[in-house]
Order: structure tokens, then C-alpha cells, then sequence
């Protein structure tokens, strides 16, 4: 959980979306506030818009395994 207060956010969504969002959160073993919050943070990470205060990142697997990727890792680094 992010330090300090959190915000409430209401809103709706179609069905099949509450859906797939539920099954995301779930494969990235997550709650589905949290899976929304790292949805949002990357969103914005990809589309340089600036998030008032920025705790330390939060990857899905996804990202971390893209990462992971563009730098392979080498036996000095481990």
C-alpha cells in the first residue's frame, strides 16, 4: 500500500471490463484497487503525464519481464 492517505474513487464500468480487470488483478496476484493504481502509473509512465507525488515503482510482471529484457542481467550484476 502507498504511504500515507488514500483516495476513495467511484465509478462504472461495463461488465466485461469489471471482468477482465478482476482476472488481471488476479494472474498478478493483487487486489483489484492496487491492479487499477499500477494500471494508472504506468499508463502515465508511458505517456510522460506527471503524477504528483510518485512513491517507488510498481511493475506488473509484464513490465518487469520487458525490462528485464532491454538489460539482461550479467553474473557482475547479480
Amino acid at each position: 500500500m502507498a504511504p500515507g492517505k488514500t483516495a476513495i474513487l467511484s465509478l462504472r464500468i461495463e461488465p466485461g471490463l469489471k471482468e477482465a480487470l478482476r482476472a488481471a488483478a488476479e494472474q498478478e496476484h493483487r487486489s483489484i484497487a492496487n491492479m487499477v493504481e499500477v494500471m494508472i502509473r504506468e499508463y502515465c509512465g508511458r505517456n510522460s503525464v506527471a503524477l504528483a507525488e510518485q512513491p517507488a515503482p510498481i511493475y506488473s510482471k509484464q513490465s518487469r519481464a520487458a525490462d528485464e529484457t532491454k538489460s539482461p542481467r550479467t553474473k557482475k550484476d547479480a
